[in-house]
């Protein structure tokens, strides 16, 4: 496949690969080009596709928090970014899948507002903007929830795009979308249902591609090792089910691991044999990229309150240069990356081809 941005049949194909090599791809959350170039780097170096995405908030601060129209940013913000990526990606010998993260009942208009955006480029360039979208309606009632996604799927597969649809929630919150299940780990709306899943499967396999971002246990951010129960076999009772009733082949359901910063090991390697192909990374990368820079300001902190040393006369420049500590933040994404890749069973299977 050639590299760069993938979108409907390659997409696709991207999807079976992960699941027959028994692999997954991190799928990172980003906010500005330094984040969104670590990632490429990472993928390039570790010869394995990746995906790219944004949540609304990072969008908008992609386009710049100091706009205006917080809603306009939102939309050109995703623009931006994805034509960032569409002209860069390629040049990294990688595959990569764009996407957008967590968009509740509020949140519809954006991605609604994405898709036609997607079908303007189409007429101006061949391609869409975006791989996939994700709609997070998952505390609406299952009829609701489904009834909104199959609409919005309809709109997207002319273009070429995936959908990626929430059933069950994932605890903590993401961007200002999620629910907050405090200490209660055992809440029993943090795992999908399979006759929830059954229901979306026969509704939206007709109507084009999508992914299931199931839960079973899994909560956003990092918490105290010991307090969060991943459960995999939920995911594996779900692709069962579907599996029985609907005389489907082996894991039919394409399925997304939310929350997956901190995760133990052997429980992503478990999900992925029930058919994850993706995971979401935010936490880490975000205290990776922060790390560094803290790290950075310590060991020169003089070059933070001065530009010339009051007593000595020394200059700073070279010290308090951006990209300088930028790229020492650049580099630390990568090196936690270089470990995901590894835990995910994807360093050195990207399937792009020059």
């Amino acid at each position: 496949m050639k590299p760069g941005v993938v979108f409907g049949e390659d997409y696709a194909a991207l999807v079976e690969a992960c699941k027959n090599g028994g692999y997954a791809l991190p799928a990172v959350n980003v906010v500005g080009t330094n984040s969104l170039n670590a990632v490429m780097e990472a993928a390039g170096k570790n010869k394995s596709d990746v995906i790219i995405q944004f949540s609304n908030s990072g969008a908008q601060f992609y386009a710049g928090k100091g706009m205006e129209d917080g809603f306009r940013a939102k939309v050109l913000g995703a623009v931006a970014a994805a034509k960032h990526t569409q002209l860069l990606a390629e040049h990294y010998g990688i595959c990569v899948v764009l996407h957008t993260d967590h968009a509740n009942r509020s949140l519809v208009p954006w991605v609604d507002a994405l898709v036609e955006e997607s079908r303007q480029n189409i007429k101006r360039e061949g391609v869409p903007l975006y791989s996939s979208h994700m709609l997070d309606l998952s505390e609406e009632p299952i009829s609701d929830n489904l009834e909104t996604c199959a609409r919005v799927l309809k709109d997207m597969t002319p273009l070429g795009m995936s959908l990626e649809i929430e059933l069950g929630v994932t605890g903590g919150e993401e961007d200002g979308v999620g629910a907050d299940v405090g200490d209660d780990f055992e809440n029993p709306s943090l795992y999908t249902q399979p006759e929830d899943v059954l229901q979306a499967y026969d509704l939206l396999t007709p109507l084009g591609h999508f992914s299931v971002a199931a839960s079973f246990g899994n909560v956003h951010g990092v918490y105290k090792p010991g307090n969060v129960k991943l459960r995999p076999e939920i995911l594996r009772a779900s692709q069962e089910m579907v599996m029985r009733e609907r005389s489907t082949a082996n894991n039919p359901l394409h399925f997304v691991f939310h929350g997956g910063s901190g995760s133990e090991k052997a429980k992503i390697e478990e999900a992925v044999g029930y058919g994850v192909f993706k995971m979401n990374i935010d936490t880490d990368t975000q205290f990776a990229f922060s790390e560094a820079v803290g790290g950075y300001v310590a060991e020169n902190s003089d070059a933070f309150k001065w530009q010339v040393h009051p007593e000595t006369g020394t200059p700073f420049k070279k010290q308090y240069d951006p990209r300088v500590w930028l790229r020492k933040a650049e580099q630390s994404v990568v090196t936690r990356l270089d470990e995901a890749f590894v835990d995910l069973g994807s360093r050195g299977k990207s399937i792009a081809q020059a």
